[in-house]
């Protein structure tokens, strides 16, 4: 039943005992309730092992005396035979969860005495001195000087412990630092013992609670921040999952080199983190429809520092709907949606007249609003009923006024718009799945409003038939085409360039300066009395976010048209995908058999599977009407293989070394294959025979493409090559004419190349893992536009999407990476267990190759595999998908080919 939640606000638990609690000791009713004793910087608190029985917290600023038995009288009653006893006298005692009930604290004023009885006798002088070092802190009449105090024991206490490394998973474990810290929890800390190792973050708390080492494995981490905590930025919070609202530990540490080094630590065990990402790249991401309006405001929530461990910096989400009156909510109606161009201070014309008049009467420093957007007590107001415990400790053991409490929905919207020092945003609970906080399920006595009524369930709007059905309308209006038109406008306010200066006066958005970041230079205070004040009416009031952008944001491209397909409760689909007015299409939604194939890829079918070559298969091409296969291997044949048939018809050994990838020209008439040997063959499939050689490079050729009359080939020479070729003819043996447009120099080999759907840009990826964006509009000339350093140890295999600006690599690192080519933003990256050989994409879903010869099935947006199948014995080192996106052709290492179906 304890919780840290039962001390004060900055108040450290430090140490436990098992003891028992007696009463009428020595009498005829003499009891003893058997617990455990919690000697905290500001209390004394007995939890008792009998849940009936109340928990009792002794304040110690109201203790009149604290001794150990032995030191009184002999003759005392009262202490006779009291080994290992303490006696506390004090003037107040709070009783609290009597019966096991979560309900306002229990008050006790008067003169009462209460012994307890330490199982280890040989404790009771450390802890009676522990007591009156802690006592004699609560007496001093200034905050700051207590705060003072408390932290000098604490120091000392931490200085005299360390890590225990006997909790170290493995004793293998190589130890890289330890420092102190505390453990981050909302409205508490826990001061311990940081540890991080070569597999392992551990945290050992002072007092052994919750439990006695919290171990994060690193291998598991996904992404961590930087925080700013108690306006210090000496906070640091990891995830070991993609849920971005909780984190799985929140450290701040008491200084930003300890902080800072174990963030180095973690960052450079683990390659995506998040911190790689920034608030322009999530911008790109949502812009183009990869993530939602919900997935983008908790990452910008994230990046300002807003964390659910901390809840005078909560994460802020918007007041979306405006109608809470009618029997239907109509979300094509924009008078249904609130204004998000304005603060919620500036929504009632009349209100704001008055505070703005209040403001250009107000001496420097001004602000328009009183109160914040976001505050402990506000973020607790709407989760009551579920954090009840909470707000007990928030408010000294007390709920708020039954009328003051979130009873209605409509109700806090109206006084949001109406009430002269109420101007609270919602938080992300509003548009999640669980709607719990909207239900007295824990049956809390809350009490009684005028009238009679007592506070039980919030009350809903009429067009919400339940407080699912409530959530799931709520998020509805928030992934809304106005809400995705309008979003930008409200982020502007939050986290953009109407949060500070000219543009938030304008914009009637000034808040008291003392919430923004660096209003208050806390180190500058010397006073230690002002500066705890300082921080608690901060703390306690409220923090705007960390601004984000500068700039203004730019509006959501709105997607053109709309149908069914796959969605997710906080993912748009991709048919949904926002499409640019001047571009092609983000997915040519008018495709439905291409779109009713990647909807359902899982249910990808292995058909036939044929052993062919000797060596591991490199490359497959098909002729257009789809009856002839031609594969390249390792073992520099290049066989075509008859579908009707089920037969090899052509096998064709042009040097001896290994064929490294092939295509079929325009018209099936001629193959092209790249070799190890320099070369790049042409094959005339109607004659049977060689026509033609291209000895181009210096080095193996590695990949080519072919787009109108144009022929691209990369090499091992560190080059790719630009060829005009003109065709022969066969019959008069009229070899081809080529001609070398241009050459475009790379640092190391070339491994793959890709060419958008427009030909205008050509992707190279290297073995040191650079991409290099080249613009190939003209014959002749040719531009570097971008030069991506991915940091792979070699690029495997990349993939234009058809809107031509988004492309996909895989690399040895294990991670799929997607990059937008005209910034040369990293907008997405999602890390396998393996390599991933090869691939298909539609821009959402991602069908894999992988090292074990599995074929991996991506949720892109997700970032997760949803789907396994079981295919080659080694590696897949090539694949081929028909047009409609129904029928795949894949080539192993297990000398393989397998040909598969969609079969819906």
């Amino acid at each position: 039943r304890f919780s840290l939640l039962l001390l004060n606000l900055e108040e450290y638990y430090f140490e436990q005992h098992t003891a028992n609690r007696v009463i009428n000791k020595d009498c005829k009713d003499e009891r003893k309730f058997r617990g455990s004793l919690k000697i905290c910087s500001k209390s004394i608190i007995f939890e008792p092992d009998d849940n009936i029985q109340p928990i009792i917290k002794i304040p110690l600023r109201d203790c009149i005396s604290i001794k150990a038995p032995e030191d009184n009288e002999a003759n005392n009653p009262f202490t006779r035979h009291t080994s290992g006893g303490i006696y506390v006298v004090c003037s107040q005692v709070f009783l609290i969860k009597e019966r096991n009930v979560i309900a306002p604290y229990k008050t006790v004023r008067g003169r009462t005495e209460h012994l307890f009885q330490l199982d280890v006798a040989g404790k009771v002088g450390d802890v009676v001195q522990t007591l009156h070092q802690l006592y004699r802190a609560s007496c001093l009449d200034k905050m700051g000087d207590q705060a003072a105090m408390i932290t000098a024991i604490l120091q000392s206490r931490l200085a005299r412990t360390s890590f225990d490394k006997n909790r170290f998973q493995s004793i293998s474990e190589t130890l890289h630092m330890e420092c102190k810290a505390e453990m981050v929890t909302p409205l508490v800390t826990n001061p311990g013992h940081v540890c991080v190792t070569d597999a392992n973050l551990y945290f050992q708390p002072l007092n052994g609670y919750p439990k006695p080492v919290v171990q994060i494995t690193l291998q598991n981490v996904r992404r961590i921040y930087k925080r700013r905590h108690g306006l210090m930025p000496l906070g640091l919070e990891v995830f070991c999952t993609e849920n971005d609202l909780c984190s799985d530990i929140y450290l701040k540490f008491y200084n930003y080199e300890d902080r800072d080094e174990v963030y180095f630590l973690i960052a450079t065990y683990i390659e995506n983190h998040i911190a790689e990402h920034t608030a322009e790249s999530y911008m790109l991401q949502w812009q183009r429809g990869h993530i939602s309006n919900y997935q983008y405001l908790l990452h910008l929530n994230n990046l300002a520092d807003r964390s659910c461990n901390d809840l005078s910096q909560y994460p802020v989400f918007p007041w979306i709907i405006a109608d809470y009156s009618s029997s239907v909510l109509d979300l094509t109606k924009p008078e249904t949606f609130r204004d998000l161009s304005k603060p919620i201070g500036a929504l009632n014309k009349e209100r704001l007249d008055r505070l703005v008049t209040r403001y250009q009467e107000m001496p420097e420093p001004k602000f328009m609003y009183g109160s914040h957007y976001s505050s402990p007590g506000y973020v607790l107001f709407y989760l009551v009923r579920v954090a009840p415990e909470y707000m007990l400790c928030l408010q000294n053991g007390k709920f708020d006024h039954a009328d003051r409490m979130f009873n209605s929905i409509a109700e806090t919207w109206k006084n949001c718009l109406d009430g002269a020092t109420d101007f609270k945003e919602l938080i992300p609970e509003f548009y999640e799945n669980d709607s719990s906080f909207l239900v007295n399920s824990l049956k809390l006595d809350l009490g009684k409003r005028q009238g009679g009524k007592m506070v039980e369930d919030v009350e809903l709007p009429p067009w919400a038939s339940g407080p699912d059905d409530f959530l799931q309308k709520s998020q509805e209006a928030l992934e809304s085409p106005y809400v995705s038109e309008h979003l930008h406008e409200w982020i502007d306010i939050i986290f953009g360039y109407k949060q500070k200066g000219s543009e938030a006066v304008a914009a009637h958005n000034v808040f008291h300066p003392l919430t923004y970041e660096g209003g208050v230079d806390l180190n500058s205070i010397m006073d230690p009395n002002e500066k705890v004040a300082l921080l608690t009416q901060i703390l306690e009031f409220g923090q705007t976010p960390k601004q984000l952008f500068t700039t203004p944001h730019p509006q959501r491209i709105i997607p053109k048209l709309k149908s069914s397909s796959r969605t997710s409760s906080h993912s748009i689909s991709i048919a949904e995908s926002p499409v640019s007015p001047n571009e092609e299409s983000f997915e040519d939604l008018t495709e439905e058999s291409i779109t009713l194939a990647w909807n359902n890829i899982a249910k990808l079918k292995l058909d036939k599977q044929y052993k062919i070559h000797k060596e591991a298969i490199t490359g497959i091409a098909v002729t257009c009407n789809g009856s002839s296969v031609f594969t390249t291997s390792q073992d520099s044949t290049l066989k075509m293989f008859s579908k009707d048939s089920k037969t090899i018809q052509r096998s064709v050994s042009f040097s001896n070394m290994a064929l490294s990838s092939c295509l079929v020209l325009p018209g099936d008439t001629t193959v092209i294959s790249s070799s190890w040997d320099n070369h790049i063959y042409f094959y005339s499939i109607a004659f049977g025979r060689q026509q033609d050689v291209l000895m181009g490079h210096d080095d193996a050729v590695s990949k080519i493409c072919w787009r109108d009359g144009r022929l691209f080939s990369a090499s091992w020479d560190s080059t790719v090559k630009v060829w005009h070729c003109a065709p022969g003819e066969t019959l008069s043996n009229k070899k081809h004419h080529f001609e070398l447009l241009a050459e475009l120099e790379h640092d190391v080999s070339v491994n793959t190349i890709d060419l958008n759907a427009a030909n205008t840009i050509l992707a190279s990826g290297t073995k040191e893992g650079t991409i290099s964006v080249w613009d190939i509009t003209t014959a002749t000339v040719t531009e570097c536009l971008n030069v991506l350093f991915l940091f792979f140890f070699l690029l495997l295999a990349s993939f234009f999407y058809t809107d031509s600006r988004h492309l996909l690599s895989t690399g040895e690192d294990c991670c799929l990476k997607v990059i937008d080519v005209q910034t040369g933003m990293l907008i997405s990256s999602v890390a396998a267990e393996e390599p991933q050989r090869c691939f298909r994409w539609d821009g959402n879903t991602i069908l894999s190759g992988s090292q074990s010869g599995e074929l991996l099935i991506w949720d892109l947006l997700g970032g997760k595999v949803t789907e396994r199948i079981k295919g080659h014995t080694g590696a897949v080192m090539s694949m081929w998908m028909n047009e409609q996106c129904n029928s795949v052709i894949t080539g192993g290492e297990d000398k393989q080919i397998m040909f598969w179906k969609l079969q819906y």
